[in-house]
């Protein structure tokens, strides 16, 4: 049925050929324009993804209006808690930032700073071997620790890790594009959430208290995730849609550049001079006590 539904993902871009159609008022061609129903399929296979990206534009409308425009950011928000980096060892931002350049995703308040995180080799790679199986890649199955003391008030952890499409396509087999997740009440209006855990993994249940350094789960492929990573972000809310996305000031952790990073990510990297406040392109890690 997925291949069914990739196939049909193309085939809905036949439907360009019925612009010159349209156009010229052409009914023959025109009726090439019909390709797009193909895209449906993909929207009724997976309804509850495409619902909640409608949630999502929901609170891309409502957020900035309950903030009168002026939404959480470095110059006007600090973080009640500093945050460790959620797991051990070096790894790598390959998405997020401060700023609209580095963001993970700007447009979205909740999820304006955001972080992924893999693990790099120092060629720059993500992998061993063909990268076809999750094992490959280097971060799956590693620890996931909670990035500071706090109480889980939401667990997720029933969906399989997605299939491996390579090139960065995303196959989400989840009816939740945050896969399997924890979001954990760190402070008043301080959320962080743990996202694309490994199936399960999670070691925790909703009413537990958790320390910083902590294990709750193992890193995993599973909702929105086109190979293994860590998706990591602290809102203001319970709402994934309807809560603004927060800085993340970091503590006791060292930052410097990754290894041949251009190999894995050709956008452009802008160092960071901040000790708190991490990028895209950095190799981030606890210090160790």
């Amino acid at each position: 049925m997925k291949r069914f539904v990739r196939i049909c993902n193309r085939i809905q871009y036949l439907g360009l050929l019925g612009l010159p159609g349209l156009l010229l008022n052409n009914k023959i061609l025109s009726l090439l324009w019909l390709f797009w129903l193909f895209g449906l399929v993909g929207i009724f296979y997976n309804f509850p993804v495409f619902l909640q990206s409608l949630k999502q534009v929901w609170g891309m409308l409502t957020v900035p209006f309950r903030y009168g425009l002026h939404l959480p950011s470095p110059e006007n928000y600090h973080s009640k808690v500093q945050y460790s980096l959620p797991f051990e060892g070096d790894w790598t931002v390959i998405n997020g930032g401060i700023d609209k350049t580095t963001s993970h995703s700007w447009g979205i308040p909740t999820q304006r700073y955001a972080y992924d995180f893999v693990v790099l080799d120092k060629q720059g790679q993500s992998f061993s071997g063909d990268g076809k199986q999750l094992t490959d890649y280097y971060c799956y199955g590693k620890k996931i620790l909670a990035p500071a003391d706090g109480e889980v008030v939401e667990v997720q952890d029933q969906y399989p890790d997605s299939l491996l499409l390579g090139h960065g396509k995303v196959d989400c087999s989840a009816k939740d594009i945050r896969g399997n997740y924890i979001l954990i009440r760190h402070a008043e209006n301080e959320y962080g959430l743990l996202a694309h855990l490994k199936p399960g993994s999670i070691l925790v249940k909703v009413g537990d208290q958790v320390k910083r350094g902590q294990c709750v789960a193992l890193c995993g492929n599973s909702g929105n995730s086109s190979e293994p990573h860590l998706h990591f972000q602290i809102q203001d809310g319970i709402s994934f849609y309807t809560s603004a996305g927060l800085p993340i000031e970091f503590t006791d952790i060292t930052i410097s550049p990754a290894p041949n990073y251009s190999r894995y990510d050709r956008r452009l990297t802008i160092p960071s001079t901040s000790s708190k406040y991490i990028t895209r392109g950095q190799l981030v890690s606890n210090m160790k006590e």
